[in-house]
């Protein structure tokens, strides 16, 4: 077994142990519910991580202790300002997760002690660079919530066993070519996703459909001044991106305030550097002030399908939306995400791959006028990908991904097809597409040649002729022929058979006069 695959068998072990605990710990509370706690207390252990990998290196040629140099008011300050502007945060020697074990195993841990620590990192950052990246980033891990416990005894007591099962889990994984750590964290995400049915796929985008979009939007791209996620998530999609290309500068907003958290912790925890990381807690349609002057090399998006938004008359006053006359029904915000992602395209070879509901590619009114002005006037879309059904979660509906890109490359006068919608694994409760899958959709995307009943590359005079109908049947056709039937044959073999049955029933009529019935 190669290296690679060693370290994501190693991944996948550590996620296995993690929901395990995870299942074991959580009592009567449901999973969705738990993950907070899951989540937020492997990230507080990851930070200790840091924090003791940081001291090592700044203690290499000292015989002092961290304890020994926090004691000295001189050498304190000097050390939380190198930890500030290296790791974003403080953790102080108390605080380190050995320690909070130590308690633990004396049976001194309260979970007003956590609340403490958590308090105290978050402090610590107050007035400095990351402040803003670290504000608030606990506040889903409830702590004086009953569901752990009525009391305080109770809940410290719980808090105190998940602590103790993540410190019995090795974490030691340095200096591998997979982010053990980050690849297991994922899965976890991945794994309450689909014990939340619905709400899961608020937050979360299975792994190979993420795998994907992020390869569709690299395509010979290896070094990327900025990627956007405008509808983020957890940031699982995003960091996708940087698994095929190098990214300068990651940037995201989410709506829903516990997902922007997780989203936060995703990056840190991904050892992503908190000064190459922005990301904000906002309704990306509503309100794009402070992001409204940047403009992104390449962007990933699942939004919510086929959501509602406000469609205020005033956005017609909005450059976003503005230029296409129309905005999009306030009863499906589909084509406001593809909008906004479309403003937010910098100059130059910038892409876009956004997951969407196959209605975008037919609806009319609205949503007509504004896809045909993105074809016709932008001449931005670049290819058009349908995907197998029910392979995300809470929801069975079949998927497309549509890119777009400002420099066509020679691609100006068509719009390529794929119809990927055979092409899965079946599974229990979810679909989900392979690598070869993957391979085999990014390959006819590159190449851009007709292959029979699976791509097809279609000419701008065609797609006016549909009236800019991008229904993907119209332009690969998939029917396969039946095998001719032979009538006369059939009626032959019918006749055969008539004739042995009726030798038979006479055969039986025989027997039963014989016996007199």
């Amino acid at each position: 077994m190669s290296d690679i695959n060693e370290q994501k068998k190693l991944a996948s072990e550590l996620a296995a142990k993690l929901w395990a605990m995870a299942n074991e710990l959580r009592g009567t509370m449901e999973a969705y519910e738990f993950k907070n706690y899951i989540l937020g207390l492997i990230f507080y252990k990851h930070l200790s991580d840091k924090t003791e990998a940081f001291l090592i290196e700044a203690f290499e040629h000292d015989e002092m202790t961290y304890e020994e140099a926090w004691e000295d008011e001189e050498l304190k300050e000097e050390l939380a300002d190198d930890m500030l502007e290296s790791l974003g945060f403080v953790l102080e020697p108390k605080y380190l997760f050995p320690n909070v074990i130590k308690m633990v195993n004396a049976d001194t841990f309260t979970i007003d002690y956590m609340e403490e620590i958590i308090a105290s990192i978050t402090e610590s950052t107050i007035g400095r660079d990351s402040e803003e990246d670290f504000k608030g980033l606990f506040e889903d891990m409830d702590l004086k919530s009953s569901k752990l416990g009525r009391e305080l005894k109770q809940r410290g007591k719980l808090i105190g066993r998940i602590l103790k099962q993540i410190d019995s889990i090795s974490f030691e994984m340095g200096g591998t070519d997979v982010d053990i750590l980050g690849t297991a964290y994922i899965t976890l995400i991945g794994n309450f996703a689909s014990t939340a049915g619905k709400k899961g796929g608020e937050f979360y985008t299975p792994t190979n459909m993420s795998k994907l979009v992020a390869r569709l939007a690299t395509v010979g791209l290896t070094d990327v001044l900025s990627a956007f996620d405008c509808a983020c998530g957890s940031g699982s999609l995003l960091l996708q991106v940087g698994q095929f290309a190098k990214v300068r500068k990651y940037y995201g907003q989410e709506k829903v305030s516990s997902t922007y958290n997780l989203a936060r912790m995703n990056m840190i925890l991904h050892d992503i550097p908190y000064q190459n990381f922005n990301i904000i807690n906002v309704d990306t349609l509503e309100n794009d002030k402070e992001f409204e002057d940047e403009k992104f090399t390449v962007q990933v998006a699942n939004p919510p399908y086929s959501t509602k938004w406000s469609a205020d008359p005033k956005f017609m006053e909005d450059e976003r939306y503005s230029p296409y006359g129309k905005l999009a029904p306030s009863s499906k915000a589909d084509f406001a995400f593809v909008q906004h992602m479309i403003h937010h395209m910098d100059e130059g070879d910038s892409r876009i791959a956004v997951l969407l509901p196959h209605g975008v590619l037919f609806r009319g009114a609205a949503e007509e006028k504004i896809r045909k002005y993105i074809i016709k006037d932008l001449n931005y879309l670049d290819a058009v990908i349908g995907l197998p059904a029910n392979c995300f979660q809470g929801t069975s509906i079949p998927v497309c991904c549509l890119v777009f890109k400002k420099e066509r490359n020679g691609n100006s006068d068509n719009i390529f097809f794929i119809d990927a919608s055979k092409e899965f694994v079946p599974g229990k409760a979810m679909n989900y597409i392979n690598d070869e899958h993957i391979d085999k959709i990014v390959n006819a995307y590159t190449k851009r040649e007709d292959i029979d009943k699976y791509c097809y590359k279609a000419y701008m005079d065609e797609i006016e002729k549909y009236d800019y109908n991008l229904n993907i049947p119209r332009y690969v056709d998939t029917f396969e022929e039946e095998e001719a039937v032979d009538i006369a044959a059939n009626k032959q073999k019918l006749a055969e058979l008539e004739a042995k049955e009726k030798v038979a029933l006479d055969k039986v009529n025989s027997f039963l006069a014989e016996l007199g019935l």
